[in-house]
């Protein structure tokens, strides 16, 4: 029997992973499909399993308050290192960029066991920035003896740094994947939230930001541009900002704007709820990598609050546009939507160069050849 170690421990990695683990113990009833969540956002994590509805069969509990990157590492290390003596998988499946695969990936090496990176290849080549996903996916990369890239550039990317042909395969990112199969089920608010009562009658702008990059001097122009943003107006737009639970983002974003008229300040979302706000949304802000891929999807103008993107399809077909943290920016690239109708439409109209919604077919296909 083929025994999979699926491994994850944030949000996006649910997000992403959740149409792998349903197409592998669709394709594959005669394999052990065994799925460890180190809680490295627990919260929101748990959250996310609960929509998808994934109970993880190993549970490492590893989140504690206002970690450190070194702290968490050492514990994932550890604590996979077990998982692997216990469980003896054949494959070891990781998602995208964060500590928990990168350190689930180097496990699993320790332990001579093949690594299967989903959404490989995405490169800012600026180690600072996304820190420390850059790095990380690095690592995972030049580990993983499958490598499915989401596009073509990411494909690139990996075969530039001299990994094998055989080892890379563009599948489409299955974030797209997720995106459909929740977009077509019908989901309204609760009636009684503050999400229900958003006006209906101004153009929503939904804001994300919660970078460690953007932690401090950037987050707070942020904060001062949406201000600006609310009290000029206020007549025709509301912003809308999902607030990551991170105190380094809760504490000064609701310093900044918890008391400005035209701001709704929300905690963090299901995913359920979050692709309502999506499609309910004018215009969507964001330093967050799957928005960056939904967006454009669900034909939505994305502005990117970072100065370098490892996502650099939707910005080079232009349903997206990277814009950075500086107050004065944000607020001229809002302001110039505002006025330019027919931009608007280039931007909600260019497409998705993420996929098509099959790529956890096309992986575990992938896998069975093996």
């Amino acid at each position: 029997m083929v025994k999979f170690l699926v491994v994850l421990g944030t949000r996006p990695e649910a997000i992403k992973l959740a149409p792998v683990i349903d197409e592998l113990r669709r394709r594959l009833p005669h394999a052990s499909v065994c799925i460890c969540s180190t809680g490295q956002h627990r919260e929101m994590l748990a959250q996310t399993l609960g929509v998808f509805n994934i109970t993880p069969d190993l549970d490492l509990a590893l989140m504690q308050p206002d970690q450190s990157l070194s702290g968490l590492s050492a514990r994932v290390l550890t604590a996979m290192d077990d998982v692997l003596t216990s469980y003896a998988p054949e494959w070891v499946i990781v998602q995208g960029d964060t500590t928990t695969v990168a350190m689930a990936a180097i496990a699993a090496n320790h332990r001579r066991v093949k690594v299967a990176h989903v959404e490989a290849g995405l490169r800012t080549y600026d180690r600072a920035n996304p820190f420390p996903e850059e790095m990380n996916r690095v690592i995972t990369d030049h580990i993983s003896e499958l490598n499915f890239a989401p596009t073509w550039a990411a494909q690139q990317n990996l075969l530039r740094e001299g990994i094998e042909e055989r080892r890379v395969v563009v599948v489409g990112n299955t974030v797209i994947d997720a995106l459909h199969t929740l977009a077509a089920q019908p989901w309204q608010p609760d009636p009684t939230t503050l999400l229900a009562q958003l006006p209906h009658t101004h153009r929503l702008i939904l804001v994300t930001a919660h970078r460690r990059e953007n932690f401090g001097a950037p987050l707070a122009a942020i904060c001062t541009a949406l201000q600006r943003l609310a009290e000029n107006h206020g007549d025709r737009v509301h912003i809308v900002y999902l607030v990551h639970r991170n105190p380094h983002v809760w504490s000064a974003v609701h310093a900044h704007l918890s008391n400005v008229a035209g701001v709704t300040l929300l905690p963090p979302v299901d995913y359920r709820a979050l692709i309502y706000l999506m499609q309910r949304a004018w215009l969507i802000m964001t330093d967050s990598g799957g928005i960056q891929e939904e967006a454009p999807a669900l034909g939505k103008p994305v502005f990117v609050l970072r100065t370098t993107t490892e996502r650099p399809e939707a910005v080079d077909i232009g349903a997206a546009q990277l814009i950075g943290t500086d107050a004065d920016r944000i607020v001229a690239a809002v302001e110039a939507l505002l006025r330019d109708e027919e931009r608007y439409a280039r931007m909600a109209t260019a497409g998705s160069p993420y996929g098509d919604g099959h790529a956890a077919a096309r992986i575990v296909a992938h896998l069975l050849e093996r």
